[in-house]
Formats: C-alpha cells, structure tokens, sequence
C-alpha cells in the first residue's frame, strides 16, 4: 500500500462524506456521465430539447475548461486539484492546457484507487506530469510554493474549515500563483439559510453539503495573505441545464429538483472564486 494511502488525513474524513464518495461510488451513476461528479457549465449546450449523454459530458468537462481558464495560462505549469474524484478534471487538463503536471488530491482512498485505475495508461505514458495524491483539503501534503495553479471543481461544499483550506491553498502556492474554486454556496449570510437548504435539499439535510455564503471563501482567501479574492456567479449556466438533465429521472417537486427551486428563490448559487499570491516583490493592494 501507498505511503498517501495510509497518511491519515487531518481532520478525519466526515462518514457522510466517507459513505457517498466510497462504497456509493457518484462517479459511477449515470447522471454524473463520463465519470466526473459535477452539474456542469451548460453555456454550449442547447437547452431547447432533451439532453443526451454527450451533451451531459461536456457541460462537465466545458466547466473544467472555465475553472482552468480562470487560472491560465498554464502551459509547463504545476497544477494541483483538490477533491479531484476519479481524476477526469486532472486528464483534462493535461490533454488541453499542457501544463508541466498535474497533481490530483483527494481525501477519499477509494476515489484514489479508482484514479489510479482508470488513468492507469495515462499514468504510464506520462510519467512524472500526473500522480495521484491522498489529503484534505485542511491538510495538504505538499511542500510550499510547490504549485503555479490550485484548482477545486465542487468540493469546497463538504470542506468542513474554509480558514484552513485557504491557508493551505496560499502555503502551496509558489509567489505570483493562482486558485479558481467552483462550487455553489448561499447568495449571503442571512441566519435562516442553512435551515432554508436543508428542507429543500437532502444533501444539506444530512450534512454531505455545507450552507455558507460565498463571502465565507473569498474572506478566508484574504485572510490568509492571498490578493484580488472575488466571485463570478455563473448560476446562469449551471442551474436549468442540471435541472433539465436531472429531469430524465426525477420529477418536479422531488428533491434533487430543488436546486433550480433554491437559485429561483435567491438562496443558493454558483460561483468559481478565484484569487492570487503575490509575487516576489509585488506591494500589498491597499484595502478599497
């Protein structure tokens, strides 16, 4: 067994987050296609008429190609994904944005195994440019400066301490680096909002997702010495599309349809937050 394999990951994994990612295995149902576990940037997909498989994959893969732009350019560059699942985002990536390598991070032992599997002929070919590596997102097992660009595709809900991951993002970070999280969280800090969520949503019912506003991420950013922290609501191009696809198995007023609901209700959004480290010698930016 791997040395990542048996590192224990500080904090310990959550059991709802252990269950979901382990023995249920998301990346193997079929809403979540191609094996990423993402709803999807739907801006090039035409939402006009029913969805097919194809459609599905690349709304998933096209918000890879956003997040990714969000910290280009890449070319011969180091990037680390955190909560990187099976792994489709990080050969992506190595395909279309030819960085100098590709490190993918999950705090899930399985879902490592299961990368390593399934990139088990990209590993080989590209020896040295991808590995796949275990630790939380709390907790990141890397030396500092080591990364040009860290990159996060909808894992930052289950991360249970946003202080901590910001200050490991900003750690791992070499000077002039950047990071670009996509994930969704409440349109403000309004007390009722987690209350709002979880009787809308089971995922926040039985705590595998985390309601907080999306300032809660951009202020941890800030706090932890990186610069420029903002957010881009995309929620245009998540929200229907998802909806539309989910409609192929469950009908309106169940569950899973209720992330469109709780957009159209302006509690719940989507957004790729993005910030940078300061590179050697650049000034502080003044506070506004």
């Amino acid at each position: 067994m791997a040395d990542d394999d048996i590192r224990q990951a500080r904090p310990p994994m959550r059991p709802v987050v252990r269950e979901t990612y382990g023995p249920a295995d998301l990346s193997g149902e079929p809403i979540f296609a191609g094996g990423f576990i993402n709803f999807g940037y739907w801006r090039a997909v035409d939402l006009s008429g029913p969805l097919d498989e194809a459609e599905r994959v690349r709304s998933q893969e096209d918000l890879y190609r956003h997040v990714l732009g969000a910290v280009g350019p890449l070319g011969e560059r180091t990037i680390l994904e955190v909560g990187c699942g099976l792994g489709m985002g990080c050969a992506l990536a190595l395909r279309e944005f030819a960085p100098g390598a590709v490190t993918g991070m999950d705090v899930h032992p399985e879902q490592l195994r299961r990368a390593r599997g399934t990139h088990a002929g990209l590993l080989g070919r590209e020896q040295g440019r991808l590995r796949f590596e275990r630790g939380a997102a709390e907790d990141m097992p890397f030396g500092e400066g080591e990364f040009d660009a860290v990159i996060s595709v909808e894992a930052v809900q289950h991360f249970p301490d946003l202080d901590a991951f910001a200050t490991q993002t900003a750690r791992v970070l070499r000077p002039g680096g950047r990071v670009a999280v996509a994930g969704f969280f409440t349109v403000d800090d309004a007390p009722g909002r987690p209350a709002q969520l979880a009787g809308l949503l089971e995922t926040y019912a039985n705590g595998l997702d985390i309601a907080r506003p999306v300032t809660a991420l951009t202020d941890a950013l800030t706090a932890a010495g990186l610069v420029n922290a903002g957010a881009e609501t995309i929620g245009r191009h998540v929200w229907r599309g998802w909806d539309l696809w989910l409609s192929r198995w469950w009908a309106p007023g169940t569950w899973p349809r209720n992330f469109l609901r709780a957009y159209e209700q302006r509690i719940l959004d989507y957004y790729v937050v993005t910030a940078a480290r300061r590179g050697e010698g650049q000034r502080p930016v003044p506070p506004r």
